[in-house]
């Protein structure tokens, strides 16, 4: 007997992963030293942070929680399940609560900032889609090789954005500018302050 084998015709399918499947993979280090995140269901490595991007983020996440003070969590380089298969692990991401009481990975945030030197592109665009098709109002930028803060607010749909949804105030502030979180308005920030 003849078996004649027919190929697939076509590319083969892609294995999506979900947030659970990409955290259990995760706590089970198998990612132990790289730098991933979680988009539609596919895994990217991100660039490893620098010096500067670590003095950046432990500053800005110094300024954030005072200026919302402890009933707020400002979580550094965690989860944040915007889907059933995108978490962008974002730099900061501030959410009501502590962490001894938010006690399931967060789906939403008050104030998301990511720090950029190498992925200033991508954060200024894919991701920022990203995050207004997740409902993020407050997104920031610290753009670190320009020393500069991107505010990206006002979120709309917006038929003609990739994800269906952007923003339609986007600010860029200097290192003497000051701003204001839209969940504590009560705050000032120097963007200096942010920078190494």
């Amino acid at each position: 007997m003849t078996v004649v084998l027919t190929p697939p015709v076509g590319a083969p399918p892609r294995l999506r992963w979900t947030t659970d499947e990409f955290h259990a993979t995760c706590d089970a280090g198998v990612f132990e030293g790289r730098n991933v995140i979680l988009v539609d269901g596919e895994i990217l490595e991100m660039p490893a942070p620098n010096p500067d991007h670590n003095s950046a983020s432990e500053l800005t996440r110094a300024a954030l929680a005072v200026a919302f003070g402890s009933s707020f969590w400002v979580r550094h380089e965690m989860a944040l399940d915007l889907s059933l298969d995108t978490d962008p692990v974002p730099d900061l991401a501030v959410v009501p609560g502590t962490p001894r009481t938010v006690r399931n990975q967060p789906g939403t945030a008050l104030l998301v900032v990511e720090v950029s030197d190498s992925t200033l592109a991508y954060d200024r665009g894919e991701k920022s889609n990203l995050y207004a098709e997740g409902g993020i109002a407050d997104y920031w930028v610290l753009d670190l090789n320009g020393r500069q803060l991107l505010v990206f607010r006002d979120l709309q749909p917006d038929p003609a954005a990739a994800r269906g949804f952007a923003y339609r105030t986007r600010l860029i502030l200097g290192p003497t500018d000051g701003v204001s979180p839209l969940a504590a308005p009560q705050a000032s920030i120097t963007v200096a302050d942010l920078l190494p």
